[in-house]
């Protein structure tokens, strides 16, 4: 690994959020994109990203089965930060998905759907970015355990920022209530993890937080944030950044 990548990464790791996103943003300028599928976590890195760059650019992937509650809130982001939700879609309609696979696909290999309608839309939008900010925490699943604050994106070819990734689920509903940012409803029915409709369930008490997602099989990632790490190329480097203090 290259040094110059290597002492990034290693610094951004006592970096505060804030700071993370204003590096970022004034390294990658137009090429870089939160996504958001509007969890409560989601909405956090929203509003830190507004306080940095008020015209931040935002995607989130409709898969066309989100819950009502989930689209509700979309629109009350928009108006509340006055920005565009930029939706990106499945080249499938739900209907074209259902000739070409039969019908409730979710139900019988979820992995194939979360590919057509996640995977690969995503796929085809961090194509035109040289970097891309998620609101992934460490502490939930295993498989985001080990995500760095800056990474490369071995799947996707490009840079990877994660400034929430050693918050906790405590800290994020701190930060939701401290500022009374808008969040989704379904969480106070016992929805930890909200993803689509036919994949989703409420947990029962004692349950993990990813018991509600495609409960029926094997299964707590979509597979948009598997870690597989190597350099990016060309380089960025590090400029003098004035110190942030968390709001």
């Amino acid at each position: 690994m290259n040094d110059q990548w290597t002492e990034v990464q290693a610094v951004a790791e006592t970096w505060n959020p804030e700071r993370i996103l204003h590096w970022a943003f004034n390294t990658f300028h137009e090429d870089i994109a939160l996504a958001s599928a509007f969890g409560a976590e989601g909405v956090v890195l929203i509003d830190l990203a507004y306080r940095v760059r008020p015209d931040f650019r935002l995607f989130t992937l409709d898969t066309e089965f989100l819950f009502p509650e989930t689209y509700d809130l979309m629109e009350r982001v928009e108006k509340r930060y006055n920005i565009r939700v930029e939706r990106v879609y499945s080249e499938l309609t739900p209907e074209e998905q259902d000739q070409l696979h039969g019908p409730a696909l979710w139900s019988r290999n979820p992995d194939h759907c979360c590919s057509l309608r996640k995977i690969e839309p995503l796929r085809k939008k961090l194509a035109g970015l040289r970097a891309w900010a998620t609101a992934i925490r460490r502490d939930q699943t295993a498989a985001r355990a080990g995500a760095r604050k800056i990474e490369w994106d071995k799947k996707f070819h490009l840079l990877k920022i994660n400034p929430l990734a050693d918050w906790t689920y405590d800290r994020v509903w701190q930060y939701i209530r401290k500022h009374d940012l808008p969040y989704n409803p379904l969480h106070d029915r016992h929805y930890p993890s909200i993803g689509c409709t036919h994949c989703t369930r409420a947990i029962k008490p004692g349950e993990d937080p990813r018991a509600g997602r495609w409960s029926s099989f094997q299964k707590t990632e979509c597979g948009l944030h598997e870690r597989d790490q190597q350099p990016p190329s060309p380089l960025v480097t590090i400029a003098p950044r004035p110190e942030w203090k968390e709001t």
